[in-house]
């Protein structure tokens, strides 16, 4: 790059290519002509980016000591910045990020500066204002806007809001006054060191009308007022505002705790911890009124709050931020960029998208400085004379003004689509089923309608929807709620009749509006996004037991517009970490924790239903998934719950020395969706009556899981095959357990330990557990006396659920079921693993019959139809479980074959020799 020369007539000038930036802007011409000395600085800055020391050193080598010398030496530094700006932007070797970041960290040192110097003059006459624990208190600075999300332009006014900690008063000055009128002072005597306009110009133009009540409310207030606002008059508006708030308060006038106490209370304001699609109304009247506004002033050129936008890209991300931040912590971010980036990432816009809005969103806001830089003003208009737009074109690398306004034409286009992908109308116009739901078509001719439209119970329907419609219930909604329900009716109806059921369609459908009819941000959802209906529609048309489930959730819904929802390659390492960034924001909050953990788990288990009835998994792969799902929950539970009672341990950096063993379905890795765990828990610590403290955190882990809280149950928990049943210890020594089934355990334990696993806590102690298993299973046992012992159980449980019926079949229960085939396993194992190692792997059934039949403990003739049975009876089970079957039973006649495979490999594994 080349350096300043000097003119022969002694006037500094820049040489090529930075003669460019002068030539492009006249407040730069200026400033060189009157203050020559800046060349210098630029001599020696404006060859890399600027650093905030070396303007906090500008400042301090100046050595302010009155209002005046502040005044000018801050309006000096924001001039040098200025023309490092210009010349480094317009010469090409800037790129925006520098340009929004240098002119933030000169809002923020020459905010801090005039902060620290205002407050010690004010504690000269008044003393420093305490606060109840008589500690010393200041001012906090919230930078909003660009300002607080470190983008500010290069001649943007900075918002600021004022809040100061508590209530109290000053001590040890000349005399006392109350806190608020310290803070009031200081706020006031800081907006004019920076706003001023003197022969220097001015810093910022300091904007306050973000805060509380704007240009009505008080300049200052305290915390507490804050909070208040917000919970009393916070509007929608101000949450899109503080979703970039941010404490500018830096060195000696940063007091964390504080920061941190502001952060706490502003967090919940602006991100609700459910999804809040009711924030896309809200966003939409607010653009609305902008546009009007432009409209208004003729600012359809207006490259920021005109058509396709800077504005726009904005609301497109921030408006993501408020539907989804509470939920995704991750969200909670303030550079618009990185917001894209992030929503790209997780798949919330298309990765194309993103990167147009960016492409965008970079051109614009050059374009902005470039406009700006020519006489240093805040304007975002193009210019109107031929040789100014030429200039701009230049400036920007075009050769002319047309070339120019077809790219800026181009991404004005592009975002205003985007736009409206987002932002539009909810469908408008009557619906044409509208008569119906409204009951204003006469029954008759209702009736012809709906039976067109295929429902085989119209009057049904019609009766149930009066009585909906006249219910209590929806006579009392809020009128806005009411709106969105009666405009939801008839496309409900419209996408009912699309399904292969749809009465069942329509019933379960009406029965969720019902539930969520009070929650407008979910009726809004359902609003704004048609597609996510008919989704709905699909889903609970096809399964019972998914209505339900989305019913007790609704919080659900908004899984249904996410892209990954059919993306059956589940990243569990981005679940959990997802999961644990969540944890992260509520530590010590256990309510909060424990619906995270129901929420997260919800979520992916509804994923998963909606890929097997879009029959994207088989029953095996499913099971597999949700069993994983499960192991993450216990994980995690452990681990949360010993962080509250770590600290009794003698040891409490250690980990604890515990296991979670999973029996049943999930230890065999064949969980449904509604499976309850069986669980026992063991530990392996020497530490002296350490079994109490390893008994209460069994205890709080079975209780985080299965409490019902607002969010929901986790699991169903079932710990009565521990050693000793109901009666036995709750966690059990390891060394205890291993005597226990070497010497106490019934042969129906030891069936159970076939399909049991180590799924949660320590390995070490999983690993023992694992040992232990092999050698029970590996024991030597005499055949007649275990099958006596087997078909013993099996007839006590042929009593008790068996359907004793020649026509139904009890796939479960039934003689010739999963049951008897789980039995021949478990036989086949305990009888020939201590011949036979392999039959003492967790395989799993089908894997198991294969490996009995090449050790030739059974005919393969016999074994490949088993395994063909124990799976088809697994997927029917599954499916009439969908339909919220408690019992899966089915025509014997149906499955006869299926049936006879099993009695006959039954009949020869167990005929008496």
């Amino acid at each position: 790059m080349d350096t300043i020369s000097n003119h022969p007539t002694g006037a500094s000038v820049l040489a090529p290519p930075w003669q460019a930036a002068q030539t492009h802007s006249r407040y730069l011409r200026d400033l060189l002509a009157v203050r020559p000395e800046i060349a210098n600085w630029l001599k020696e800055h404006a060859t890399s980016p600027l650093t905030a020391r070396q303007m906090t050193d500008f400042l301090a080598s100046a050595a302010p000591n009155s209002d005046e010398s502040l005044k000018r030496a801050l309006r000096q530094l924001r001039q040098r910045v200025m023309a490092t700006l210009i010349v480094r932007d317009i010469g090409g070797v800037a790129p925006l990020s520098e340009v929004v970041e240098s002119m933030t960290q000169l809002a923020d040192v020459t905010t801090n500066f005039a902060l620290g110097f205002v407050h010690r003059q004010l504690c000269e006459l008044f003393g420093e204002p305490l606060d109840s624990h008589g500690e010393a208190q200041r001012l906090l600075v919230v930078g909003m806007g660009k300002l607080g999300g470190r983008e500010l332009n290069v001649s943007s006014d900075v918002d600021y809001i004022f809040v100061y900690p508590e209530e109290g008063q000053t001590a040890g000055g000349q005399r006392r006054i109350d806190n608020y009128d310290f803070f009031l002072r200081l706020g006031k005597r800081l907006i004019g060191t920076l706003g001023d306009l003197t022969g220097d110009g001015q810093v910022f133009r300091v904007d306050m009308r973000l805060r509380p009540n704007g240009d009505s409310g008080p300049l200052v207030g305290s915390l507490g007022s804050l909070e208040n606002y917000f919970i009393t008059q916070g509007r929608e508006w101000e949450r899109y505002a503080w979703i970039k708030a941010r404490v500018m308060n830096e060195g000696v006038n940063l007091q964390q705790e504080w920061r941190q106490a502001l952060q706490d209370s502003v967090r919940p304001f602006v991100f609700r911890k459910y999804l809040d699609f009711g924030a896309i109304n809200a966003m939409r009247d607010l653009h609305a009124q902008i546009r009007r506004e432009v409209a208004r002033k003729d600012m359809a050129e207006h490259i920021k709050l005109g058509p396709g936008g800077i504005r726009e890209i904005e609301f497109m991300a921030q408006v993501f931020q408020l539907i989804r931040g509470g939920r995704e912590p991750a969200l909670q971010i303030r550079p618009t960029l990185q917001v894209l980036a992030l929503l790209a990432e997780r798949q919330l816009l298309p990765v194309e998208t993103e990167r147009e809005l960016a492409a965008a969103y970079m051109f614009l806001r050059r374009l902005e400085h470039r406009l700006q830089y020519v006489r240093d003003a805040q304007t975002h208009r193009l210019p109107s004379t031929e040789a100014d737009r030429l200039q701009i074109a230049e400036s920007m690398g075009f050769a002319d003004w047309p070339a120019f306004m077809a790219t800026l034409d181009a991404h004005r286009a592009t975002v205003g689509r985007h736009f409206e992908l987002v932002f539009s109308e909810p469908e408008e116009g009557r619906h044409p089923l509208a008569g119906i739901w409204e009951e204003a078509m006469a029954g008759d001719e209702s009736i012809e309608c709906l039976s067109n439209l295929g429902f085989r119970a119209p009057q049904a329907l019609l009766q149930r929807l009066q009585s909906f419609r006249q219910s209590g219930r929806y006579l009392q909604l809020p009128a806005s709620n009411r709106d969105r329900l009666d405009a939801l009716g008839p496309r409900l109806l419209d996408a009912a009749a699309a399904t292969t059921t749809p009465d069942a369609t329509w019933q379960r459908g009406l029965d969720f509006l019902d539930t969520i009819s009070r929650r407008g941000a979910y009726l809004a959802l359902l609003q704004q996004y048609p597609q996510a209906l008919r989704k709905l529609a699909e889903l609970i048309g096809s399964s019972a037991w998914a209505a339900d489930y989305l019913t007790r959730h609704p919080i659900l819904l908004d899984e249904l517009l996410d892209s990954r929802i059919f993306d059956v390659s589940t990243d569990w390492q981005r679940f959990r970490q997802d999961l644990q960034a969540r944890l992260t924001q509520h530590v010590g909050d256990v309510e909060r924790e424990m619906d995270i953990l129901r929420e997260a788990h919800h979520a992916q288990v509804f994923h998963f239903l909606a890929q097997d009835i879009a029959g994207l998994h088989s029953v095996e792969h499913l099971a597999d998934r949700l069993s994983e799902l499960a192991d993450i929950m216990v994980q995690t539970t452990l681990e949360l719950c010993w962080q509250t009672l770590r600290q009794r341990h003698p040891h409490p950096e250690r980990r604890p020395r515990f296991a979670v063993i999973a029996y049943g379905k999930l230890g065999g890795k064949e969980l449904g969706f509604a499976s309850d765990l069986d669980l026992v828990y063991l530990h392996d610590d020497p530490e002296p009556d350490i079994g109490e403290l390893y008994a209460r955190l069994g205890q709080r882990m079975s209780t985080w899981m299965s409490t019902q809280t607002p969010a929901g149950m986790l699991f169903e928990v079932d710990l009565r095959l521990r050693p000793n049943g109901d009666s036995g210890m709750l966690v059990c020594p390891i060394e205890a357990f291993r005597d226990y089934q070497l010497q106490h355990a019934w042969p129906w334990e030891h069936q159970a330990l076939t399909r049991a696993r180590f799924c949660a806590g320590d390995p070490a102690v999983g690993a023992q557990f694992e040992a232990i298993r092999i050698e029970i299973l590996r024991q030597p046992r005499d055949l007649a006396t275990l099958r006596d012992e087997v078909l013993g159980m099996r007839k006590r449980m042929l009593d008790q659920h068996a359907s004793r019926s020649e026509e139904d079949f009890d796939i479960k229960h039934d003689r010739g079921g999963l049951i008897d085939v789980e039995f021949v396993v478990q036989y086949l194992v305990l009888g020939h693993a201590h011949k036979h190692a392999r039959l003492c792997g967790n395989l799993g059934n089908i894997a198991l019959l294969g490996i009995a039949a090449e050790l030739e403990l059974i005919p393969v003739e016999l074994a490949a139809p088993v395994q063909s049975a124990y799976r088809e009876f697994r997927r029917m089970q599954h499916a009439l479980r969908l339909n919220a079957k408690r019992r899966a039973r089915v025509e014997r006649s149906s499955v006869s074959r299926r049936i006879e495979a099993v009695r006959a490999l039954w009949e020869r594994v167990f005929a008496t020799p």
